[in-house]
């Protein structure tokens, strides 16, 4: 399958709307938009749309991070509580900043990923919390602090945002800047994202894709299409988020490739395994995660690729690069859970190169 073939691919793939990028070195394999930014005025998606990313922003936290680490502002065995003067909360005063990095903390999340029922869970826990006051990290600290751990800290990874929210306090503790204002001047800044920005969902901004949520029938047929208002949280936090674009994802991803964001070696441990995410071999690859950072190896622990998933309701996406093929792939979705195929047909093509 050659590229043009691939395009083709994602286009007959209509539960896919958004932009995709793959890139090798310098060439664009595949730049393309598919689908609509607005339903309502029949406004076409364009591959420099700008779209909110979700939980790829977990990038950008764990770089801001490893830079106070290296500026002797924290360290790998910083304690959260301590840091945040959390002691007398359910988080484990032993819990340190490696435990976040790595989600092998075992502290509860401020929303339960894993429950069984989902959907059931979500739907309770949008009754309890209103999701238009979710706009900083400060306002999920009461939702779980005090609730029971999931786990005893560091037995075994438990993927985990509100670690990254505790990580996105303490930023604004050592610094004293909020944590939004710390990634944009050095994050967003230094790597020359222009486009990418902490936007609210009500936000009023030029090129910003609207997020869908698919209504089906009996069937599972798709029968209609409702925005995605009054189901994904208002606000950005560390654990994700932010607006980007195709072209602002590459530039983060090679200003830290290239040690200009942390230095090589940090960011060399930040994209390596660190832990086991999962031992089942999915689909004949070894899975694991770095420091906010899923990487996948092959059976001869050489790294297929490194990145991170974003998915929320309207939302899918997600950036990977290729080490061996030098190749760079971001898939930013604006309707629920349609990247997944897409990246799929995607890593054939990269791994065929």
């Amino acid at each position: 399958m050659d590229a043009s073939q691939l395009g083709r691919k994602i286009a007959h793939n209509k539960s896919f709307a958004g932009a995709v990028l793959v890139r090798q070195g310098e060439t664009d394999l595949l730049r393309r938009a598919y689908g609509y930014a607005d339903r309502t005025w029949k406004i076409k998606n364009r591959p420099e749309t700008r779209f909110r990313i979700a939980s790829v922003g977990k990038l950008f936290t764990a770089a801001a991070v490893l830079q106070l680490i290296e500026a002797g502002k924290l360290a790998f065995d910083t304690r959260v509580t301590e840091c945040l003067g959390l002691e007398g909360t359910k988080i484990p005063p032993e819990a340190t900043v490696r435990h976040m990095l790595t989600m092998t903390s075992g502290i509860a999340d401020w929303i339960n990923e894993d429950a069984e029922d989902f959907d059931a869970e979500w739907s309770k826990f949008c009754r309890t919390y209103p999701l238009y006051l979710l706009r900083r990290d400060a306002d999920y600290l009461p939702i779980f602090a005090n609730l029971e751990p999931y786990g005893p800290l560091g037995e075994k990874f438990r993927y985990n945002g509100a670690g990254f929210m505790l990580m996105g306090l303490m930023i604004e503790k050592v610094t004293g800047l909020s944590y939004f204002d710390y990634i944009r001047q050095n994050i967003f800044a230094r790597a020359g994202m222009t486009e990418t920005e902490f936007l609210d969902l009500d936000d009023v901004v030029p090129n910003v894709a609207e997020g869908y949520i698919p209504i089906k029938d009996e069937n599972k047929k798709v029968i209609g299409w409702k925005k995605n208002y009054y189901s994904t949280t208002a606000g950005s936090a560390a654990d994700g988020g932010s607006t980007s674009t195709l072209e602002d994802l590459v530039k983060f991803s090679r200003t830290l490739r290239e040690g200009r964001l942390v230095s090589s070696e940090l960011a060399h441990q930040m994209t390596s395994p660190q832990v086991v995410e999962a031992d089942d071999n999915y689909r004949g690859f070894q899975w694991r995660y770095g420091f906010g950072c899923f990487v996948l190896l092959d059976m001869k622990d050489q790294i297929v690729r490194w990145g991170h998933t974003g998915e929320e309701d309207g939302v899918s996406c997600g950036y990977w690069y290729y080490p061996q093929q030098d190749v760079d792939v971001v898939i930013l979705g604006n309707q629920s859970s349609c990247a997944s195929k897409v990246l799929w047909d995607i890593q054939d093509f990269v791994l065929g190169l």
